[in-house]
């Protein structure tokens, strides 16, 4: 059977530099009826596992290390056996939140997580956070982007370990080089795609997001 996306939004707060915010996450199940990955595991663990069904989970991959993609990454792992796995440059981040819990092993660009026959390539896109990431999953057609993009612009960066200069450099480099009709699943909001996000490069380096 061919790997399916399933998509869930959860709610909870996203924290730092001292500030709290209310916020809804889309998390991202891909596999089928036997095993499956989870990325970006994000406030409710009792909504993903009732997603997953009993499935086998054969990672939690983690986007970036903010807390509302991570919070609920260690409790996914204990109840399925899964390992999180996280960009090394992200660990700072991590540590803000799991002070006494390290990811069970690291992304690195390039690397290839594959479920249910279909490959996830790792892209570093760092600008959001250190060691942001993308998934392209050519054989589905889809990049998994987290809050590197999202439609209608870059991710955030105005915030402590972000950079916006880098996240324009990320995004146009790793991501709008992917075929315009690849569809961009964020960690926030609606799907886009990368042909209809290409055109605004030049609009979102004007306004310094």
């Amino acid at each position: 059977m061919a790997a399916r996306i399933e998509h869930l939004v959860t709610s909870g707060t996203f924290a730092l530099d001292g500030g709290v915010w209310d916020v809804d996450n889309n998390v991202w199940i891909v596999g089928d009826d036997e095993e499956a990955v989870v990325i970006d595991a994000a406030h409710d663990v009792s909504a993903i596992l009732a997603a997953l069904g009993g499935r086998t989970l054969r990672a939690i991959v983690c986007t970036h290390a903010h807390n509302d993609h991570i919070d609920a990454a260690p409790e996914l792992a204990e109840a399925t056996g899964a390992p999180v796995l996280l960009h090394p440059d992200d660990l700072p981040l991590w540590k803000l939140t799991h002070p006494d819990r390290t990811p069970d092993g690291e992304l690195a660009d390039g690397q290839t997580v594959t479920v249910a026959g279909t490959a996830l390539t790792v892209l570093h896109t760092p600008g959001h956070a250190p060691g942001a990431v993308c998934l392209h999953a050519p054989g589905l057609g889809t990049v998994f982007t987290g809050d590197t993009l999202f439609a209608g612009g870059p991710g955030a960066t105005g915030r402590s370990f972000s950079h916006f200069p880098t996240i324009v450099d990320s995004i146009r480099e790793r991501l709008l080089t992917l075929p315009p009709e690849t569809v961009v699943r964020t960690g926030h909001g609606d799907s886009t795609t990368i042909g209809a996000e290409a055109p605004h490069l030049g609009e979102w380096v004007k306004r310094g997001h």
